[in-house]
């Protein structure tokens, strides 16, 4: 992989893992009160958050060198 690839994907990898640090905060707060307004709110936040760590993760994916890139 190039190098410029390279640090795109480390970039990204950076952002993965903080996405999944807000989603972990956001399903502490579920799970303190799984009932009320703020719980709900926090529920539809960690989905989201989820669907954009995955699409990162998807991402970092495509970038990584692949078999045709050694030849």
């Amino acid at each position: 992989m190039n190098d410029r690839l390279e640090q795109i994907a480390e970039r990204l990898a950076a952002i993965e893992e903080e996405l999944r640090d807000l989603a972990y905060e956001r399903l502490a707060e579920v799970a303190r009160s799984p009932d009320s307004d703020a719980g709900a709110a926090a529920a539809l936040q960690e989905k989201r958050l989820l669907q954009a760590r995955r699409a990162i993760a998807k991402a970092i994916g495509a970038l990584a060198p692949s078999p045709a890139d050694d030849a």
